[in-house]
């Protein structure tokens, strides 16, 4: 982008836009530049609080016009701080969370700034659900043009395999729907490909019948039993029905989990079937396999389930994160997960292993950008903390236990858990993520919807 030559004006900005205008040094500014990663500290020139669609294309239009980078935020919780920019606009889209759920269709429209707090609030009612992450207070957004891993990926996909229809803000300021009959190309790219081809401004979604309870739990184990555990879930998750997720965690819990200060790992499950004693009876055999040092399994509500996590990712806490896909769970990737759980003896750093399959695994590899559907499992490292002075340490953890697993990555990995990488160190690089086939097209989508590249404060396709 080339800067303009003349000075934006925040009265002009403030003339054209519905909602609240904030500039820097004025009252609410820090509030409103805030985002989760309380590592991002940026100051953007201003931050638009939009209060419709118009000010979505009004700020685009300014934003290109000023010369400005433009950053957009959803939920704000995108690792790597793509909701903020230093010297440019901040487009904030919370005030726009409205869901509107069509039961007789099972469809639910969803506006961009909505968390998957609103839209479980809003399909609960009707026996519904859309598949969508693991906290709560996650953006929509973001998580979707992402993929959307989460607790229901084996029964349903990713939530971008839900997706049916996008309204975007273009380049150019005018608005378009995206779906399968109306811009295709820029429909596939949306199912995956990050923030790079326009403002999304609302999402519509299929739905799944979704009882407002269901059988989830969590079997903890002790190191001296983290072995057998792992060896377990290579045997156990071999031939999982679809409705079977597990989410299984290494971390040591922090004090508000009240769990002590060892670490553990953590075999997180949710049966999205309404026959449990099926699920009781797969949960049992995992028993047997790997008998737990305690337990947490009944009937829970959905709701409740989703946020269950939310304690451990304040926001504000500073946070570094990695991921990579793999297949195996044989002694040599054992013993790092081993090794690397048990050297995380403070709060604050953890990972996450997402066991695949399922109808994940049955949407062909190129009906969207989302890499590797042939992965068997998915690795996130996450870290978080409170301290500046912890960042080095976090960071060389993360980083390192990556390293570790590169030997055994099998190809892609997920922009949603991607950060920010430190200083001097190679940054995004999407031929890496997405594979050179899927690059291309998503790049010829780009050159098509956003040649001058508006849209780059995000994993970006130049």
């Amino acid at each position: 982008m080339t800067a303009s030559t003349v000075r934006p004006d925040l009265e002009d900005l403030r003339g054209r836009v519905a909602g609240v205008v904030t500039g820097q040094d004025e009252p609410g500014y820090d509030a409103a530049r805030a985002v989760w990663n309380g590592m991002i500290d940026r100051r953007p020139w201003a931050v638009v609080r939009a209060a419709g669609v118009g000010d979505v294309t009004e700020t685009i239009r300014f934003a290109r016009e000023a010369g400005l980078d433009l950053a957009v935020r959803g939920g704000g919780h995108n690792v790597a701080g793509h909701g903020t920019v230093d010297d440019g606009v901040v487009l904030d889209l919370g005030e726009l969370h409205d869901v509107a759920v069509n039961p007789s269709a099972r469809t639910v429209r969803v506006e961009a700034g909505a968390t998957l707090a609103d839209v479980d609030a809003a399909t609960e009612p009707h026996g519904l659900v859309v598949p969508i992450g693991v906290v709560s207070g996650t953006g929509i957004a973001g998580l979707t043009l992402g993929g959307g891993l989460g607790w229901l990926t084996r029964p349903y996909g990713l939530s971008a395999d839900n997706l049916v229809m996008v309204e975007l803000g273009t380049a150019d300021g005018d608005t378009l729907t995206a779906s399968e009959t109306e811009h295709p190309d820029l429909c596939w790219a949306l199912h995956g490909g990050g923030g790079n081809f326009g403002v999304a401004t609302s999402f519509t979604f299929r739905a799944h019948a979704h009882g407002p309870r269901l059988f989830t739990g969590s079997l903890l184990y002790r190191p001296d039993r983290w072995r057998a555990a792992w060896a377990a879930l290579q045997e156990w998750t071999r031939d999982l029905p679809d409705p079977m997720t597990t989410i299984t965690t290494t971390l040591t819990p922090p004090p508000v989990a009240e769990l002590g200060d060892q670490p553990l790992l953590v075999v997180g499950f949710a049966w999205a079937s309404p026959d449990r004693a099926t699920g009781e009876a797969l949960v049992s055999r995992l028993r047997r396999l790997a008998p737990p040092d305690e337990e947490q399994v009944g009937e829970t509500r959905w709701t409740e389930w989703q946020s269950a996590f939310d304690p451990l990712l304040p926001k504000g806490v500073r946070a570094y994160w990695r991921n990579t896909s793999f297949d195996r769970l044989d002694d040599e990737v054992i013993d790092i997960l081993c090794r690397r759980g048990t050297e995380q003896v403070w709060p604050g750093t953890a990972f996450d292993v997402h066991h695949l399959g399922g109808a994940f695994a049955r949407v062909p590899e190129s009906a969207t950008p989302f890499p590797n559907r042939a992965a068997r499992f998915w690795l996130n490292i996450y870290g978080f903390w409170d301290e500046p002075s912890d960042d080095t340490a976090r960071i060389a953890f993360v980083r390192g236990f990556s390293d570790d697993m590169a030997p055994f990555a099998t190809g892609g990995q997920y922009i949603n858990f991607q950060g920010q990488e430190p200083s001097g160190h190679r940054g995004f690089d999407p031929q890496a993520v997405f594979g050179p086939t899927k690059y291309r097209r998503l790049l010829d989508v780009k050159r098509r919807y956003d040649p001058d590249n508006l849209f780059h404060v995000n994993h970006n396709i130049a």
